[in-house]
């Protein structure tokens, strides 16, 4: 089920990995290189993902290429949101990519590419003709983010939450949904570009959503799909019954799943940003995933979806 295996998610965004507790990214360098060995120790077939950046900063791709992370992933991603969070322009994507193309020669995919209906439902259907535009044919793979906003009760994962004031709020309204299901007019504008641009949806523990997610997805003819599986919910009761029914609903798709969060319970500090106590642990989980839910595609198919999409 799983063609790619991305390791963290925004590596270099402090509301997904504390700069305070690893300054110079060395914790998240060596996790990263034991989890790419041990997912291609299992699977090389696999695409290795090297967790979206966001900022796209060449120099983070440089600070980890001197760690020798390049070497254990295929892949590096970014994550672009330049009409909500973002320092520069929505035209701009392009240079984006070839800033990053500058300083390696891995394959470069979006994993998350948004613009919220924060401000106006119009805008943001703009923004997805936009950003396919821009994007489709500039790199192999492309995921919105996302089908669904998120449900007002919730909490969106950042670092201060309502003390971001309207930063935070726009992570509610990122969806082609409505958090009721209901479409928005950004899904007419996705429709036509579902075969080369695919979705990126997280779903939580035991998501009610899921079932409604998987028939959308169809019914818009989305083949791509970005997801996760949540290290720190793999200690939750039941938790392997949950991975199997999500990776079972979603066995049509082409899933690239990403592997993050530490448990409070195993990190340096306990919150999900902190570095984990003992790296191959977290290795280990990646693993155990692969094995798990892992493609059986030839290794040439596999290089060619990494190279080409």
């Amino acid at each position: 089920m799983i063609e790619a295996a991305k390791i963290w998610n925004e590596p270099n965004n402090k509301s997904h990995w504390d700069p305070n507790l690893d300054p110079e990214w060395d914790l998240f360098a060596r996790m990263t290189i034991l989890a790419g060995q041990a997912i291609r120790a299992e699977n090389s077939t696999v695409t290795r993902v090297l967790g979206g950046m966001s900022p796209i900063d060449p120099s983070f791709v440089r600070r980890l290429d001197e760690r020798g992370v390049l070497e254990e992933v295929d892949v590096v991603a970014v994550h672009g949101f330049p009409l909500d969070w973002n320092l520069w322009q929505i035209h701009e994507w392009p240079n984006k990519i070839d800033e990053i193309r500058a300083v390696t020669d891995k394959p470069i995919w979006v994993t998350e590419a948004g613009v919220s209906s924060f401000g106006a439902e119009e805008v943001q259907a703009w923004g997805v003709k936009r950003t396919a535009e821009l994007l489709i044919g500039k790199v192999p793979r492309i995921h919105w983010y996302s089908l669904y906003d998120l449900p007002s009760h919730w909490e969106a994962t950042t670092r201060h939450k309502e003390a971001e004031g309207s930063s935070y709020y726009r992570h509610f309204h990122m969806g082609l949904l409505r958090a009721d299901g209901t479409p928005k007019p950004a899904v007419e504008a996705f429709a036509p570009y579902a075969g080369q641009m695919g979705i990126c949806q997280w779903f939580h523990y035991e998501d009610h959503r899921l079932d409604e997610a998987v028939a959308w997805l169809k019914r818009l003819g989305v083949r791509h799909l970005r997801t996760g599986l949540s290290w720190a919910d793999s200690f939750r009761p039941n938790a392997l019954d949950w991975f199997d029914r999500q990776m079972e609903a979603l066995a049509d798709f082409e899933v690239t799943v990403t592997f993050c969060f530490t448990p409070e319970h195993r990190g340096v500090e306990p919150h999900h940003t902190s570095p984990p106590q003992v790296a191959e642990e977290f290795a280990g989980f990646c693993a155990a995933m692969i094995r798990r839910y892992g493609t059986t595609r030839t290794a040439d198919t596999a290089a060619a979806m990494a190279a080409v999409g």
